[in-house]
């Protein structure tokens, strides 16, 4: 496996851990047994959800910006997703939503430059890319994350009369 696929996988599981953990603390009766069963495949699709970022921001940019260059377009770097493995000490609802995003927001800065680039936009149009395309899969996460929820919760046994 390459460094940047283990990388994405190991953000994947901070963000699953910095979501799951504060819930594990308010429901302290919970089995280990099912908290590592939710934390496997939310930590795989949150680092899909990841992967799928550079791809989806230079697929925009192609949109924006017609006579697009050939080659590639905006790949993963070890040194663009390591900030992301910090993603569990920053998801913690109590310790910053704030800290969070400043996170996100720093890492798609960085995939700005390269961005712009590798498909002849400009600095702002490319950040503008990466901030477009992080935001709709983060609305996709966590609208399937909210589905997820919904349809999973118990529902309270009825009264048999």
């Amino acid at each position: 496996m390459s460094p940047v696929v283990v990388l994405l996988v190991l953000a994947g599981l901070s963000e699953a851990v910095g979501r799951i953990l504060p819930l594990v603390a308010r429901r302290p009766g919970m089995s280990r047994t099912f908290v590592a069963g939710l934390l496997l495949p939310s930590g795989l699709v949150q680092g899909a959800a990841f992967a799928l970022w550079p791809p989806t921001a230079s697929t925009l940019a192609g949109l924006v910006h017609s006579p697009r260059p050939p080659g590639g377009g905006l790949v993963w770097t070890p040194a663009l997703v390591t900030p992301l493995v910090l993603a569990a000490v920053v998801a913690f609802p109590l310790l910053g939503p704030l800290l969070h995003l400043l996170l996100l927001v720093g890492v798609g800065a960085g995939m700005a430059a390269p961005l712009a680039a590798a498909t002849g936009l400009g600095w702002w149009a490319a950040a503008g890319c990466v901030a477009v395309s992080g935001a709709g899969i983060g609305v996709a996460v966590e609208a399937v994350r909210r589905l997820v929820v919904a349809v999973s919760a118990t529902r309270a046994p009825e009264a048999v009369a």
